[in-house]
C-alpha cells in the first residue's frame, strides 16, 4: 500500500463529525483538493467509491472541492458510518472558515448530527425487540 508523501503545515481549519460509534478529526489545509484518511489515499481507504462522493459533499456544495487538501483521523464504526462521520466533520469545519456557509450546509442536512445509533439489547429478549419465538404446544 502506497502511503502519501504530502506535507502539511501552517493554519488549518478544524471539525469533529460523529455518525454511531465513527468519530473523524478532520483539518483543512490549503491544497489542491487531495485527501488523506488515517495516512492513506481515500481512493485506498473508502473501498466503496460512492464513500468518496459522501466525503466530498459538503465541498463539492460549496464549489471549494481544490481549494484545500484535507486531512482526517478516524476511528469506530464500519466504512459508511466513517464516511459520513468526515462529511460532518469537513461541513464544521468549513463553517470555522467562513460563518456565511452555515445557510447552504444547513439546508442540504450537513451540519446535523444524525441521532441514529442501535439499540441496546434487553434481558429476556434476543435482540433489542425480538422475542423468543412462541408456541402454545
Amino acid at each position: 500500500m502506497e502511503t502519501t508523501n504530502i506535507i502539511l503545515k501552517g493554519k488549518y481549519y478544524y471539525g469533529t463529525g460523529r455518525r454511531k460509534t465513527s468519530t473523524a478529526r478532520v483539518r483543512l489545509y490549503d491544497g489542491k483538493g487531495q485527501v488523506v484518511i488515517n495516512g492513506k489515499p481515500s481512493s485506498v481507504y473508502l473501498n466503496p467509491a460512492n464513500l468518496i462522493e459522501v466525503v466530498m459533499q459538503p465541498l463539492v456544495l460549496v464549489g471549494m472541492k481544490d481549494r484545500f487538501d484535507v486531512s482526517v483521523k478516524v476511528n469506530g464504526g464500519g466504512a459508511s458510518s466513517q464516511a459520513e462521520a468526515i462529511r460532518h466533520g469537513i461541513a464544521r469545519a468549513l463553517l470555522e472558515l467562513d460563518e456565511t456557509l452555515r445557510k447552504t450546509l444547513k439546508t442540504n442536512k450537513l451540519l446535523t448530527r444524525d441521532p441514529r445509533a442501535k439499540e441496546r439489547k434487553k434481558y429476556g429478549l434476543k435482540r433489542a425487540r425480538r422475542a423468543p419465538q412462541f408456541s402454545k404446544r
